[in-house]
């Protein structure tokens, strides 16, 4: 049996000795980021991502070792353990198949065929197995017994035939055999059950569905178990009925007859035997094998769908800062008003207030004269605008403010809400912003997200900024284990100021929890400002492991020592300070120095602990010490006089921002507050199997426009210029867009209109990320 290193390095296609490295450390306390970034020599350079899988696989390995534990002490306190069956269960590779090796001595409750055991026909089972020449009936004869209730020859077949039943499906290669037939040639098929077509009106491309187990994606896997869940269709699974063994009904008996050696040789006993493997197919394998296909369809679309948000919300995470500048954020309402929050470069709140340009008040040359003397005196130089109810109204407001302040200089951006509400509400809101009413936070998050979304999204529960399919209906420890991970992995990825970040990010930080985290923004509150790393290890509760997994990720501008700074980490500053000794210079006049610092060989500075891994990474962070890893923000300009769907037209070409990627496609926000899809098909003139490989949420695209279909909200684009419009790309568009409107987030979600501008990599990957298909509720004008 292999070891779990072993098995985990052969997954990875890496050394043993690099898992049990990794291992080592992830065992000692160590987090990913940490092991990634500064423990390279010691790993073999394994990367985040391979570290991350490992993580996984040694969690799924080590519980299955649990497990095997657990059925070999079962096993062997019924005094049934082999060595034959203690093999098989130690070289069992995953839980299914520990599982069907288990099953046989599985404690249950007591079954047909345990009462005929009991009764002593397990003999009579045995006899017409081995002997089909015998007659069945004549052979029971001999097992009638009035006291043991077997009162007739039929009786006895009876519980022969039970216990021949269980014995077939319950043997493990049989069930794996099957499994695989099953899966390989099943199908799934979906009915609309009767008088549900104009409630599941959404669900009606499964209205009459059925497609093979192994062409079946994950959204659509998702939407069939939706539709089930919601009691609108009925699924089934069908066998493959076309290919038979020969001589027998269907594959699936012929094969269970062919694994206890049942053959129809004509014999009295053969035509028994077989209604026996029959009877065994249809009341117990087919159930069985059917369940499990079930789960491995929902478990295979699980793993997709978290894939799928995890990777979106990395995206998102990691767009474009638009940067320390004061920025003007308007939370849209129509009765309520248009909330106004105006953060300084700090993100410092420093105005607020309520402006009612629309319904029922209609206060629009005041509103604007508000909003442009808080931008002139607050010298504000972005606008973000919550992407609610009322957004294009309170859109159409920020350009006329543009455009009759040409003085001011400002830049109007859409920004998503998904989420602003939950932190709203939130304790940390309240201690963040005492005093501010919960309407106005909202306002205030909305303006934070456009200058730092990482900073700002780090505060609301990765669930609730809404960019996956189905996501309610996965399993919560998996989403959040996944999320959690990507979240941790952005914050270190980039790095965090020390000095200004909040709570909810230093406790993304590598080593830091919530309680360590309190503690520092509190020994900050009461103390000033840190001037170094160093003066961290006087906070409460951050001891010397703490310090060693955090201090890499936690940045000091313009403190006492310039590599406070960067991303290196205090343990290297030795290495550092030999580069300076080599070099005869001081500290700041080579931090950023690239000249002199790529005429330096890496080897020359290594040593027992620092490798040339190592060195190059200190190297190329004192020449660009801090460097933020996101792409540089930007805009993109959508088409004048192009703003609702009825002014698209076939053909035209336009720019526009990628809100959503999906296994199918990539949903992009043309500016006609409906988002258009590229189907999979459409995204490059060469095949693509992954859409992320082509685009990510928050990229500026240019599209072709190939129908419009203004009845139904939907637009078909394509990124392929050459395509003729009118024309669809191939693919299941309708049920793609259903995977997208049946699951926006319960937490929070207002109707999304779309922007006239966008904040490129940055305020347009989160403004659309919460969309539902693009369905527009908003009830504009």
């Amino acid at each position: 049996m292999l070891s779990i290193g072993q098995r985990i390095a052969n997954e990875l296609n890496v050394q043993e000795w690099q898992v049990k490295a990794a291992v080592d450390l992830l065992d000692g306390g160590s987090t990913v980021p940490f092991i990634a970034r500064y423990r390279k020599e010691v790993t073999g350079t394994l990367d985040d991502a391979q570290l991350r899988t490992l993580e996984e696989r040694l969690r799924y390995l080590r519980e299955m070792e649990d497990r095997r534990k657990t059925i070999l002490d079962s096993i062997r306190e019924q005094g049934k353990l082999t060595d034959e069956l203690a093999l098989q269960i130690n070289n069992a590779d995953t839980k299914a198949r520990l599982e069907d090796l288990y099953l046989p001595y599985k404690p249950k409750r007591r079954t047909k065929a345990q009462i005929a055991k009991e009764a002593g026909l397990e003999p009579l089972a045995d006899l017409l197995l081995s002997e089909p020449a015998r007659e069945p009936k004549e052979a029971a004869a001999a097992f009638v017994n009035a006291e043991k209730e077997v009162a007739t020859p039929e009786a006895a077949l009876e519980g022969a035939r039970s216990i021949l039943v269980e014995r077939f499906s319950e043997n493990a290669e049989l069930l794996g055999s099957l499994r695989d037939i099953y899966w390989e040639r099943g199908s799934l098929t979906s009915k609309v059950r009767d008088g549900k077509q104009t409630d599941g009106a959404k669900f009606s491309d499964y209205f009459d569905f059925a497609e093979p187990l192994t062409k079946l994606p994950s959204h659509r896997i998702l939407a069939l178990f939706r539709g089930e869940k919601e009691e609108i269709l009925d699924l089934r699974m069908e066998e493959d009925k076309d290919a038979a063994e020969p001589g027998y009904v269907s594959r699936y008996e012929g094969r269970t007859a062919l694994a206890f050696g049942i053959v129809d040789q004509g014999r009295p006993g053969d035509k028994w035997l077989l209604e026996t493997v029959r009877w065994a197919w249809r009341t117990k394998l087919r159930f069985s094998i059917e369940l499990d296909m079930k789960m491995k369809l929902w478990q295979l679309a699980e793993d997709e769908a978290v894939k799928v948000f995890a990777g979106n919300l990395r995206d998102l995470l990691l767009a474009a800062p638009a940067g320390a500048r004061p920025t003007l954020g308007l939370d849209p309402g129509y009765r309520t008003g248009v909330k106004v929050a105006v953060v300084d470069a700090t993100g410092k709140v420093v105005a607020t207030d309520t402006i009612y340009p629309h319904e029922p008040k209609r206060q629009w040359d005041e509103s604007l004269a508000t909003l442009a003397r808080l931008c002139r005196v607050h010298k504000v130089e972005l606008v973000a605008i919550g992407n609610g109810t009322a957004s294009r109204e309170t859109d159409k407001l920020a350009a006329e403010l543009v455009s009759k302040h040409p003085d001011l200089k400002l830049t109007k951006i859409m920004v998503s809400e998904a989420g602003a509400s939950v932190y709203s509400a939130s304790a940390f809101a309240s201690q963040e912003l005492p005093g501010l009413d919960v309407s106005l936070r909202g306002a205030v998050s909305i303006a934070r997200r456009l200058q730092d979304p990482l900073a700002e999204l780090v505060k609301i529960d990765p669930k609730s900024i809404g960019v996956g399919q189905y996501q309610h209906d996965l399993a919560e420890y998996k989403l959040s284990r996944s999320l959690d991970a990507v979240v941790e992995d952005c914050v270190n990825a980039v790095g965090v100021d020390l000095n200004t970040a909040s709570a909810p990010l230093l406790s993304r930080v590598s080593g830091l929890g919530e309680w360590v985290a309190k503690n520092i923004v509190e020994h900050r509150d009461a103390n000033g400002p840190f001037k170094t790393r160093k003066a961290l290890t006087k906070v409460s509760g951050l001891g010397p492991k703490t310090f060693e997994q955090a201090a890499g990720f936690l940045r000091i501008p313009n403190g006492d020592d310039p590599l406070d700074a960067s991303g290196v980490h205090p343990e290297a500053y030795p290495v550092v300070r030999r580069i300076l000794e080599a070099t005869k210079s001081d500290i700041k006049v080579v931090i950023g120095n690239g000249a002199v610092l790529k005429k330096l060989n890496p080897q020359a500075f290594t040593d027992e602990k620092f490798g040339v891994p190592t060195v190059k990474d200190i190297l190329s962070e004192l020449e660009k010490p801090g460097r933020d890893p996101r792409p540089e923000f930007k805009t993109a300009t959508f088409m004048e006089g192009v703003e609702k769907i009825s002014d698209l037209k076939p053909g035209m070409m336009l720019e526009g921002v990628v809100t959503n990627v999906a296994a199918f496609g990539a949903f992009v926000d043309v500016g006609v507050h409906q988002d258009g899809l590229v189907h999979i098909s459409a995204l490059a003139d060469t095949f693509v199997k992954d859409p992320r490989t082509v685009v990510k949420p928050g990229d500026i695209v240019k599209v072709k426009v190939l129908e419009v279909d203004v009845p139904r909200k939907r637009i078909s684009l394509s990124m392929r210029m050459s395509d003729p419009a009118e024309k669809r790309p191939q693919g299941r568009q309708d049920d793609n867009r259903a995977a997208f409107q049946k699951h926006r987030s319960q937490a929070e979600r207002k109707p999304a209109p779309q922007a006239q501008a966008s904040g490129g990599a940055l305020a347009d990957a989160l403004r659309r990320a919460a969309m539902t298909g693009g369905k527009d509720k908003s009830g504009r004008k």
